[in-house]
């Protein structure tokens, strides 16, 4: 199973990026698939998930609003577009899949490499 991340970018406050994870190895329509992000010095946190088999999306408090999940079955890809971008969005990006899913780590069993967002003036 493999998890590729890309889409992070350099963008100003107000800015919009859309990350992308494609997967192989696995059927995601059949996971639990999450976005996490970390920022320097802090923890690694959930950001947004997809719940299988039901297709339910949450967000955190912090992005609900401004971040919206999707998924491409046909090409195994999840996307996260990420509107008015602040300064606090920034850290690597991460996404995930696994059984459980949700917006904690040890709902996951897989993990991409994690792509750069830096929000910055």
């Amino acid at each position: 199973v493999q998890l590729q991340a890309s889409g992070g970018g350099a963008v100003q406050p107000g800015g919009s990026l859309r990350l992308s994870c494609a997967a192989s190895g696995i059927n995601l329509d059949y996971y639990g698939i999450g976005w996490f992000r970390q920022a320097p010095g802090k923890e690694r946190e959930g950001v947004s998930c997809l719940m299988s088999p039901d297709g339910s999306i949450y967000y955190s408090d912090s992005v609900k609003g401004r971040f919206a999940m999707s998924r491409d079955s046909g090409s195994h890809t999840v996307y996260l577009q990420m509107n008015d971008l602040k300064p606090e969005d920034t850290g690597v990006y991460y996404c995930a899949t696994g059984w459980v899913g949700g917006l904690v780590e040890k709902g996951y069993d897989y993990w991409g490499q994690g792509t750069q967002v830096t929000v910055s003036s």
